[in-house]
């Protein structure tokens, strides 16, 4: 009988990484650097107008309402298709983004890009390390300081009920959180100072909604309570003491919202007019093995 490890297929509470969400001041150059440089889609039916802008990323997003500019502590990790042409497309939207802090360059296993506003993003191709997917969000790694990790890891496990481990694998202290199928938030320490939060946040599912919530609101760390199917909360605190260890706004969702598992628009930025082929501009976000 074939033998097989159950375990890889456990999730753990957080279900789905659905967005990362930063404030940019000017729509148009989010426009030039999310679209055509980078070549995702806006999203088609929400968000549509002036004032804000969706990105899909697969079944991921970035939200990007207009204000002040918001800048994630770390990287974002994106897997899409076509090296060579996602590097025509950045040199081609360059000129519109020049002035800003856009900028990219090569490495070896991915093409790391900085937005017109400073948030960084790391571009991989798929590739066995992310299974199946072939455009997506499958990390957001954070930068946070030296000897808070351990204490993250307690944090997700035991409030969010989030499998998450503290590891020191190439040499740097990290705490990995499973957060949705081939989704992580990643926790890795820095002795670089590390900015004051400024309203950034991200958006999760959660399968056992009410758990964290009765844990969270104990501790008095929720900060809103958006409605029947949401709620947030800013800090990740250290379990055993109580010290706030790292500001981090999460946007929490419970699995029964309107929105959970919305069916997203993902075009294939390689079709233009002049190869237009009927029934190949959409692209797939995962493929099977």
């Amino acid at each position: 009988m074939t033998k097989f490890d159950r375990t890889v297929e456990d999730l753990g509470n957080i279900v789905c990484l659905e967005h990362v969400n930063t404030r940019v001041p000017d729509q148009q150059l989010a426009t030039a650097f999310y679209v055509s440089g980078l070549g995702l889609t806006r999203d088609a039916f929400i968000m549509t107008g002036t004032n804000n802008m969706w990105i899909n990323v697969g079944r991921a997003q970035f939200h990007l309402p207009t204000g002040a500019p918001q800048v994630v502590r770390g990287t974002t990790g994106i897997v899409l298709e076509g090296r060579e042409a996602l590097l025509t497309r950045l040199n081609d939207a360059a000129p519109l983004l020049d002035g800003s802090h856009f900028s990219f360059r090569e490495e070896p296993d991915h093409i790391a890009v900085t937005c017109p506003w400073g948030n960084r993003i790391r571009c991989h191709e798929p590739s066995p390390a992310f299974g199946a997917l072939r455009l997506g969000m499958p990390y957001v790694e954070l930068d946070v300081p030296v000897g808070s990790t351990a204490a993250i890891a307690r944090f997700y496990n035991e409030i969010i009920a989030a499998p998450a481990r503290a590891t020191e694998a190439g040499g740097v202290p990290s705490a990995h959180v499973s957060a949705g199928d081939g989704q992580e938030l990643i926790f890795r320490e820095t002795d670089a100072p590390v900015p004051e939060f400024d309203g950034h946040h991200i958006a999760v599912y959660l399968a056992d909604f009410s758990g964290p919530y009765r844990r969270l609101l104990e501790r008095g760390l929720i900060t809103e309570e958006s409605d029947q199917h949401q709620y947030r909360f800013l800090d990740i605190i250290d379990p055993k003491t109580g010290d706030a260890i790292f500001r981090l706004e999460h946007e929490v969702r419970s699995m029964r919202h309107p929105m959970y598992a919305r069916p997203l628009i993902n075009r294939d930025p390689a079709i233009n007019n002049r190869n237009y082929v009927p029934g190949y501009q959409q692209t797939a976000w995962a493929t099977r093995p």
